[in-house]
Order: structure tokens, then sequence, then C-alpha cells
């Protein structure tokens, strides 16, 4: 076959280092656009975006000759532009590692309006409640240990 053809959907999750709500209403937007940046120069597609002061969701049209190691340049580039920006009085930092969920084409309207009503769903769950249940409902299995680094 001459071409390849695919058609790949991941969400990505991942927090704020300690968990900490460092992601600030004032910048999100613009941090959402560096990190789609971030996405497009790797040739993906960003479908969704959306952050609470803590943690951020994204679903991307994952091209199939890069791995999901995209996401240590979607975390350490915008970890960067962050500090760069001088946007908190803190070091930024995302926290070690990522929950990745595939998605078939079928399931895309009802992952973009989970992503977009962010805040409607944390006034019911928790992000940790949250995340759990991504991994169940995905059958991923997981030491609870080694999900969240607890604050210092």
């Amino acid at each position: 076959m001459p071409h390849t053809y695919t058609q790949i959907h991941i969400q990505c999750v991942f927090a704020v280092k300690f968990r900490q709500a460092l992601i600030q209403p004032e910048w999100k937007i613009q941090l959402h656009q560096y990190i789609t940046g971030i996405v497009r120069n790797h040739k993906h597609k960003m479908i969704s975006i959306n952050s609470m002061p803590d943690h951020l969701h994204m679903l991307i049209g994952f091209r199939p000759d890069q791995s999901l190691d995209l996401m240590r340049f979607v975390k350490g580039d915008s970890s960067e532009w962050i500090n760069k920006q001088r946007f908190i009085h803190v070091r930024f930092r995302w926290q070690e590692g990522f929950g990745a969920f595939s998605y078939a084409r079928s399931q895309l309207k009802t992952v973009i309006r989970y992503i977009e009503n962010q805040e409607e769903h944390h006034r019911k769950r928790t992000f940790i409640e949250e995340y759990k249940r991504f991994l169940d409902r995905f059958d991923v299995e997981y030491d609870q240990r080694f999900i969240f680094t607890n604050p210092q």
C-alpha cells in the first residue's frame, strides 16, 4: 500500500506538580494556544483542550509515526514557557506521568463536550476521583502509590 491512512484519537490528562492550583483564568487560554502550537508543530491535530487550575485535558488526532513521547515535549516546553512568561511567582512544573486514553470517532462529540465542560464536572467530582474513574473505565491497572505525588 503506497500510503498510510489512520484515525487515532487520544485524550491526554496530566496534572500540575503536587496538584497545585496554579493555572490561572487570566492566562489559561494562552497556555491552551501554546500547547496547541506544540501539538501542531509535531504534525498532530488538536481537537479539544481545556484545563482546570490543577490539571489539563486535551484530545488529539494522533499521527502514527510518533509515540506518546509527544507528551515530553508538551509538558517540558509548556512548563518552560509558563516560567518565562512569569505568570506565577513560583516555578511551574507538571507532575510526572500522564493518562492517555483512546477513542473511536463515534465517541468524539461526547469526549469534546466532556473536555469543554470541565468546570461543571468538577463541581461533582475531584480530579483524583475523575482520574481513577478513567483508569477503571479503561481497565488500566495501577498502583495507588504512583498515581499522584503528594505535597511535601
